[in-house]
């Protein structure tokens, strides 16, 4: 995953409402894919699920996330960074499990 949230999160949502993979989730709560349920990556601030995070590729030309944060919390993550043919076969497995 190429995108992450900061501690830097003031937890306003916006960028939940932007993302087309469903992958940005409240802090606390478990994130599903494909119906199951998985354990929620922060307890502390909201988070992206890196199994359904896409970088938007399928879907737009950059992340939506990012200039939707308004405290600039969302970053790429350069420790860990997906070709586009990653993203876009995440993205190909996603459209067939589900979100």
């Amino acid at each position: 995953m190429a995108v992450k949230i900061t501690e830097e999160c003031i937890a306003c949502g916006a960028c939940e409402a932007e993302c087309p993979n469903n992958a940005i989730y409240e802090a606390g709560k478990p994130y599903t894919i494909g119906g199951e349920e998985f354990p929620a990556l922060s307890e502390d601030y909201t988070y992206i699920a890196p199994d359904k995070c896409t970088e938007c590729v399928g879907f737009h030309d950059e992340p939506q996330c990012i200039p939707a944060c308004p405290t600039e919390a969302i970053v790429l993550n350069t420790d860990t960074p997906e070709t586009p043919e990653q993203l876009t076969a995440k993205k190909e497995h996603l459209d067939k499990v589900g979100r």
